[in-house]
């Protein structure tokens, strides 16, 4: 049985994993439709690796000062469901670029803050299975997501999309934010 601090923990990350995925292979198709050129795709998607490691980098030497790691992980939350709403108002490639920095800046917040979390709340002898257990929910909400992001655009638009990717972020900071600060 899964402790109940990971199963919060999963609910809520599960939810923006979800969510991030809704996205998936469509994000070459959004640029596209910015910026038809191969090169537009490329470049921002290695301004977000590039930033999102130099973000990481910087909260590697800061991070473990800050005794509440749930803040991190709800910045991460945060700062990616904006970023997420910024896409619909993205007009060309520096927008694009500048969102791309931004969600950069949340990863880096979001994803060491939940490894954090989630190895505190480990329990001794169940390590596999527990992290077996999220690497179910990542791999099944992500081939969920992907398939019903493909459906969401195809009926409805990235406008659509965006909006849900955002809610479903806004979702998950706000069950961390009211959660038991001895849950997490």
């Amino acid at each position: 049985m899964i402790n109940k601090s990971l199963k919060v923990l999963f609910l809520f990350n599960g939810l923006f994993v979800f969510a991030s995925n809704l996205l998936g292979p469509l994000y070459a198709v959004y640029v596209e439709s910015i910026d038809s050129s191969v090169l537009a795709i490329s470049t921002t998607w290695a301004v977000f690796l590039s930033s999102a490691t130099l973000f990481t980098f910087i909260v590697s030497r800061k991070g473990d000062k800050i005794k509440e790691k749930e803040y991190l992980l709800m910045g991460g939350f945060l700062i990616r469901g904006i970023s997420w709403i910024l896409f619909i108002f993205a007009g060309n490639i520096y927008h694009l670029i500048l969102i791309q920095i931004l969600l950069g800046i949340g990863e880096a917040f979001g994803s060491p803050a939940f490894d954090t979390i989630f190895a505190q709340h480990l329990d001794e002898g169940m390590q596999v299975k527990e992290y077996s257990s999220w690497k179910l929910i990542v791999n099944g909400t992500t081939a969920l997501a992907t398939l019903l992001g493909g459906i969401i655009v195809a009926s409805f638009g990235f406008t659509f999309l965006f909006a849900g990717m955002s809610f479903l972020a806004f979702l998950s900071f706000f069950g961390v934010l009211f959660q038991p600060r001895e849950i997490l």
